[in-house]
């Protein structure tokens, strides 16, 4: 599915991601559009990191940068990308905002793919 309108074109997304006794955890995140898909960067030590390893199933939704949900949200499924995709990701990330743009790295850093249902 290619990315809703109610999301393309937001500067922060809702990220909703489920822990194993199913209640969901929202994260405000910057995030980059491309090939009908989002990317988002995270650390391999945040929460969110280790519910998207444990369970693929995640929803998004438009919001404010304080996390306020502004939109419907979408039932997604997210993938952590293999360090050869990186580059890619980054750039469409960059693309977008540019502090991320600062090099800032660190060795926990991770990309995730979303794809909307």
């Amino acid at each position: 599915m290619a990315i809703p309108p109610e999301i393309h074109g937001q500067s922060y997304i809702c990220l909703s991601t489920f822990r194993q006794s199913g209640v969901a955890v929202r994260t405000p995140v910057w995030f980059g559009e491309g090939d009908g898909k989002l990317y988002v960067k995270t650390r391999s030590d945040s929460g969110k990191y280790k519910r998207i390893r444990n369970n693929s199933r995640v929803q998004v939704a438009s919001c404010t940068m304080r996390g306020t949900v502004t939109g419907p949200q979408f039932e997604a499924t997210a993938r952590i990308l293999p360090r050869q995709d990186w580059p890619a990701a980054q750039k469409i990330i960059n693309r977008k905002y540019w502090l991320a743009r600062i090099p800032i790295w660190s060795k926990k850093n991770e990309f995730v793919e979303i794809s909307i249902s």
